[in-house]
């Protein structure tokens, strides 16, 4: 009898831990949703500052390439952690990825301003708009993730469902940091 109490418990705990990885990877695909729109913008971006490329200054210009840069490292980083969205590497990957698309955006778009008085500023401010209608979504979406990653780390961590956690190989698992 105690047995079957035992290997219920073990199949019932086994079923939470896997509910909980499960959670934590629904939860990346909607950050990961997130971040291809975000990647899908910065496309736009750059195909609209293509043809002003030509009329720029060598600086500017370096600052859009160094924008594309990072956006295609923040797209390499999604695919890995795609793959595996407990992959504590990958996470911290992604994150570094993330700050360094925030701050060559900031770099990138500070060219893209113009004189009082242009129709350039609106066109501007509808990026700016838009990238930060995009960065507050991402954010939630982040805060979801790392939500479910708590939960997940949590029960990994209490006894006696860590034994079994270390039986079946679940480790730990890596929250986004908030890039605000």
């Amino acid at each position: 009898m105690a047995f079957a109490i035992v290997l219920f418990w073990a199949l019932g705990a086994y079923n939470r831990l896997m509910r909980l990885r499960s959670a934590v990877a629904q939860a990346f695909g909607s950050f990961d949703a997130h971040m291809v729109r975000m990647v899908a913008l910065l496309g736009e971006f750059n195909a609209a500052h293509t043809v002003q490329r030509a009329l720029l200054v060598d600086g500017v210009d370096q600052d859009l390439a160094a924008l594309q840069g990072a956006t295609t490292q923040l797209s390499a980083c999604l695919a890995v952690v795609r793959a595996r969205p407990l992959s504590v590497d990958g996470v911290a990957a992604l994150t570094a990825a993330r700050v360094v698309l925030r701050d060559t955006w900031q770099v990138a778009t500070r060219g893209t301003d113009a004189a009082p008085g242009d129709e350039a500023p609106a066109a501007s401010n509808v990026w700016h708009l838009r990238w930060d209608e995009h960065v507050q979504q991402n954010e939630q979406a982040a805060r979801v993730f790392n939500d479910a990653v708590g939960q997940y780390n949590e029960a990994i961590a209490q006894f006696p469902a860590s034994v079994l956690a270390r039986v079946f190989g679940f480790k730990p698992a890596r929250a986004l940091e908030a890039l605000q």
